[in-house]
């Protein structure tokens, strides 16, 4: 009778588990159903469109996409985080207006200094220090630093909703790759711990470096200076570089993701692409056209003619956030 008992529960969890809902965060509806359909599509052996395993590429941007952009990217705040603290130590750094600006956390100043200035900030705080020594900074502000609106540690701003959907892609087979125009070094800062994805499966923009040998240690060390930006059209060609394979599935939130989408979903055999549409003022913050960061304009105008999916944020998320309460 023992037996029994346990057997018959051990086939009720099975089957519990079988129909759990993988995507527990996202309200039913169109965007939801595009994925479940999409995934059981592609893993079915007896399906036209069966994709081996070893061919489920799935690419995702990170700002806006797997976690909050704004008011500005969490690099630039970290930059500028970096910079008050630098300047704490030698203000003789402050050596012009960008540069005071940006310390002082002027974001109207920085920003009319266009990209030339950000570039600045960015030189003058991610530069001359070893990789290894640049994640740990990145890793140490993301963990422990609070969102000037928010008032929510950075790590707990990635979105739920996109990790289930990575864990649930993953479970199903697939290799989840972030394809991003933030800087690969901040992003693989955090990447394991936020999303469980691999420093190697990171693609970002990068700045200059160097190999030298420091005592007897060798380390490579961050320089000034821009070596590949990942956005746009950069965003197909740091695929094949570094992936060597079309994705099968991408998802952006952006008109910097358009291209990645554009080459994701021309490929031949079932495809999909994605977009986060930020529609909630409430929970997040609702931007697309006119937006300074996170433009979203042509992407969402020829969305329909691809066959992007629009995810509607408000009305798709039962939950925004990972971490904090809702």
């Amino acid at each position: 009778m023992r037996l029994l008992i346990s057997t018959v529960i051990a086939a009720a969890l099975s089957a519990t588990l079988a129909f759990a809902d993988p995507l527990p965060s996202w309200e039913p509806g169109a965007s939801k159903t595009a994925i479940l359909d999409f995934v059981a599509t592609v893993t079915d052996p007896a399906s036209d469109d069966f994709v081996p395993v070893e061919d489920r590429i799935a690419t995702f941007d990170n700002d806006g996409t797997l976690w909050a952009e704004q008011p500005v990217y969490f690099q630039l705040l970290f930059a500028i985080n970096r910079l008050q603290a630098m300047a704490k130590d030698d203000p003789s750094i402050l050596k012009d207006d960008v540069l005071t600006a940006a310390a002082k956390g002027d974001m109207k100043a920085l920003a009319a200094s266009g990209e030339k200035g950000l570039l600045e900030v960015i030189g003058a705080t991610h530069s001359g220090l070893s990789v290894d020594e640049f994640k740990t900074y990145a890793r140490e502000f993301l963990t422990t630093q609070k969102h000037p609106e928010k008032d929510m540690l950075y790590i707990d701003m990635t979105y739920q909703p996109m990790i289930e959907l990575l864990t649930y892609l993953r479970d199903q087979g697939f290799s989840t790759y972030i394809v991003s125009g933030g800087g690969i070094d901040f992003m693989r800062s955090i990447t394991q711990t936020a999303y469980n994805i691999p420093t190697q499966q990171v693609i970002g923009s990068s700045s200059k470096s160097t190999y030298t040998v420091a005592g007897d240690k060798p380390v490579i060390m961050k320089e000034p200076g821009i070596l590949f930006i990942d956005d746009k059209t950069g965003k197909p060609v740091g695929i094949e570089s570094h992936i060597g394979k079309r994705p099968i599935l991408a998802v952006g939130n952006s008109d910097g993701d358009y291209q990645m989408l554009q080459w994701t979903t021309s490929g031949d055999g079932k495809r999909l692409g994605m977009i986060v549409h930020h529609t909630d003022a409430a929970r997040e913050w609702a931007y697309d056209r006119d937006s300074h960061v996170g433009t979203l304009n042509k992407a969402m105008d020829d969305a329909p003619k691809f066959g992007w999916v629009l995810i509607d944020m408000k009305d798709d998320w039962s939950r925004i956030w990972s971490g904090g309460n809702e």
